[in-house]
């Protein structure tokens, strides 16, 4: 008899047979004693337990142990058995009649009474196997009495130590991946449902990523499971969860399903025995250690993508209970993998894996290959990594791949640096009589908020008698609030045909702080930008402090650093050192450089600037 033609539900499949190596359980004996007795005598003899105990491959394991030469009887559920009787009348060899799931052999022209009494005097053994609710429901039913006549032997979803034992000692004589599984991760679900069920459960998982199915719910057991892989096994929050899940391009339709109903899928028991996802606390959940352990023999199981390992390296990176180097060991393989297979996106990948490990050589040499690949985002760290030590020329064409692509700081560093470029040729063109470099280096001064660099340079280049730096002069007089002197100089560019000096000269009717409030006030409701604190500086001027505080705060609420300098000023004013020292330290703590002087706080350097102060 083929095993699973006759109910033994099949394992994930591996090279060798369909099924692992029987592991004897404790129950064999007293299971052997029942059929032995039952077949001096003929009887039923059942096999009863939970779903997924191994009920079909125990009995049809005593079955092959007992008498050879049986003829075996196996009738489909449903089939009148009322004939056998007449059928087997006469035969010379013994014969044995199965009948898994005894339930469904039940009633009209089933089992009953009176047929086991004819088959036991023919001295027929009928061996059968029912789960425990089934037995249960039968006995409350007139069908069910056919059950009294049974000789019993219970069986244990939970494998008991010396059952463990064997197993062990059988895996390791066979090597039979699938009991060496069992051996490390089956629990109190047992063995048997250790092997079977991983394949059924892999694939409903599987199927349901189609958009008619369940393909969010797919994705998020997916998430869950990709980060086990990763080495990520305890708990993670759905916060995570919910990040990584929709990175999967290949599975289509996730906007058709509710992240709630998808959750209520993964959750749902399978078979009355695990969900695929379970919670473990309030707001982190776990996919099944079961799950991982039994689908990962399963070839067709997609590798884990490159963002996934990313987030699992910043999970491990942060939480003690993960070791960082044994993750990163694993991704750094999976990343190699995936290079060979010709992902450039990996290389990228090593290239961010080996900084983080303090490898900056090994860094710079993937980040190359895949900025050569065609990797922007690998430009753009090449690129930073070759500023910051200095090589601003060899790191402009790999900052301008990565600003061409989208990438806003490398194009910000890209700027930067040759704006100080501009300014040393700009600055060399100067030095050597040339009044449009001076022109241009004062604007580029004067952008950088240097008025008096600005307006040495601007003034060579009027001596130079270059014409259009009339409107530069005039900026410059106007910061310095030299009105009179600005418009002199503002008509000279006007006249050269200078839209913004001509623009300047227009009458304008006079700004009250009613224009002002308007236009501070429309954007400041909003919450963008630097505008919310800004209304309360024209109410403090106009003293009414009551009602620049209400402003400052919202400042402050939206994030900007100068409504809590504002408010701290403000206590200040009134005397309240207290009130005012909290607001200084709650703008320090936002970055705010006037409020660290204040508080004695060493000023931070900015962006590009070098930390010594002492220049």
């Amino acid at each position: 008899m083929d095993p699973i033609a006759f109910g033994v539900r099949p394992t994930h499949r591996v090279p060798g047979p369909p099924l692992p190596p029987y592991v004897l359980r404790d129950r064999d004996h007293d299971l052997d004693a029942a059929l032995g007795q039952a077949s001096a005598h003929g009887g039923l003899v059942l096999l009863l337990g939970e779903p997924f105990t191994g009920k079909s491959r125990t009995a049809l394991e005593a079955m092959a142990r007992g008498p050879a030469g049986r003829r075996v009887f196996a009738p489909p559920r449903g089939t009148d058995l009322r004939g056998l009787p007449a059928l087997l009348q006469g035969r010379p060899e013994r014969c044995l009649i199965w009948l898994d799931d005894l339930d469904e052999h039940l009633g009209d022209g089933g089992l009953e009474p009176r047929l086991l009494a004819q088959l036991t005097a023919l001295q027929v053994v009928v061996v059968a196997t029912m789960s425990e609710d089934a037995y249960d429901a039968c006995r409350a039913q007139p069908s069910g009495r056919v059950l009294d006549l049974a000789r019993i032997v219970e069986l244990a979803r939970e494998w008991s130590p010396a059952e463990r034992e064997r197993l062990a000692r059988e895996a390791a004589r066979t090597g039979d991946p699938r009991l060496i599984g069992a051996v490390s991760s089956s629990g109190s679900e047992g063995v048997a449902a250790y092997l079977a069920l991983g394949a059924l459960l892999w694939d409903e998982w599987w199927r349901a990523r189609r958009a008619d199915r369940h393909p969010r719910g797919h994705a998020l057991v997916r998430a869950a499971w990709d980060f086990a892989r990763c080495g990520l096994t305890g708990p993670l929050p759905m916060d995570l969860l919910l990040k990584v899940h929709e990175g999967y391009a290949d599975v289509t339709g996730m906007e058709r399903e509710l992240a709630e109903d998808a959750l209520a899928w993964a959750t749902e028991r399978r078979h009355g025995l695990l969900p695929l996802l379970f919670r473990v606390t309030e707001d982190t959940w776990q996919a099944a250690p079961f799950y991982v352990e039994t689908s990962s023999p399963v070839q067709e199981l997609p590798d884990v993508l490159g963002p996934v390992w990313g987030c699992a390296l910043e999970v491990a990176r942060s939480d003690e209970d993960y070791d960082y180097a044994e993750i990163a060991a694993r991704a750094r393989v999976a990343f190699q993998r995936a290079a060979d297979a010709g992902d450039t996106s990996a290389l990228h990948n090593l290239g961010l894996l080996a900084d983080s490990l303090g490898e900056g050589e090994e860094a710079e040499r993937w980040f190359l290959r895949a900025a050569e690949a065609g990797e922007p985002q690998s430009a753009g760290r090449l690129g930073r990594m070759l500023a910051e030590r200095g090589e601003e020329k060899a790191a402009e064409s790999f900052l301008e791949a990565a600003a061409e692509a989208g990438d806003a700081e490398a194009a910000t560093l890209l700027g930067k640096l040759l704006r100080d470029r501009a300014e040393h040729w700009f600055t060399a063109g100067a030095e050597r009589g040339s009044a449009e470099a001076m022109h241009l280096l004062g604007d580029l001064l004067l952008g950088q908020g240097d008025v008096y660099g600005a307006h040495y340079v601007y003034l060579d280049a009027a001596e130079a008698r270059y014409e259009p730096v009339a409107r530069g002069m005039g900026i410059v007089h106007l910061l310095l609030r030299e009105n009179k002197t600005a418009e002199v100089w503002m008509r000279r560019a006007a006249a050269l045909g200078n839209e913004c000096a001509a623009d300047f000269l227009r009458p304008v009717p006079d700004h009250t702080m009613e224009d002002a409030m308007e236009y501070f006030q429309d954007y400041a409701e909003r919450g963008e930008g630097l505008d919310a604190a800004n209304p309360g500086v024209l109410l403090e001027e106009d003293d009414r402090p009551d009602e620049a505080r209400t402003w400052y705060l919202k400042g402050y609420k939206d994030g900007d650093a100068y409504g809590a300098f504002r408010l701290a000023e403000l206590y200040k004013k009134c005397g309240d050192e207290a009130e005012a020292t909290a607001w200084y330290r709650k703008a320090a703590a936002l970055g705010h450089p006037g409020a660290r002087s204040a508080l004695g706080e060493a000023r931070a350097p900015e962006p590009g600037e070098s930390g010594d102060q002492s220049k």
